[in-house]
């Protein structure tokens, strides 16, 4: 068996999972704070050096699963490894934050999409070697379109 602990815990203006923008066009301008536990403090060292991170993190709140469903950035179905849906067969999420400084074990973050409490798993530095034009938006850029469309 698969077995995780928290690093540390989030720090959100947001207290209840209807605060949180979501849907076409949702901005993630909240400022929030990663508190990392003092022994992993350690694991830190020279993080201030990016401008962004990956942070891996677990949908606590979340129950059971739903492998199709609708999310509120479409009206149609989608597989839930296409979405961003907490209803996971391992509730697990992934948010890229802009770095705005470190106080010691504690991070001060832009982009925030996670509630207060949320346990962290994991924070990476975020890199990518995918050009921008590259990059594919899948089933969002077709909502974003039929979306335009009607406006």
């Amino acid at each position: 068996m698969l077995s995780m602990q928290p690093i540390g815990y989030v720090r959100s203006p947001y207290k209840n999972v209807r605060e949180i923008p979501k849907g076409l066009g949702a901005k993630h301008p909240a400022e929030g704070v990663l508190e990392i536990l003092a022994e992993f403090e350690p694991g830190l060292t020279d993080i201030e050096g990016f401008s962004h991170l990956f942070v891996i993190w677990a949908f606590d709140r979340a129950e059971g699963c739903d492998l199709v469903g609708i999310p509120p950035t479409d009206d149609r179905p989608h597989g839930v490894f296409a979405t961003r849906s907490p209803r996971r067969p391992n509730p697990i999420g992934l948010t890229v934050v802009e770095l705005l400084g470190r106080e010691g074990p504690a991070l001060r973050v832009r982009g925030i999409d996670m509630l207060e409490g949320t346990p962290i798993l994991d924070i990476k530095p975020y890199l990518s070697n995918v050009p921008q034009e590259r990059l594919r938006r899948g089933w969002l850029a077709e909502a974003e379109a039929r979306r335009g469309e009607r406006s």
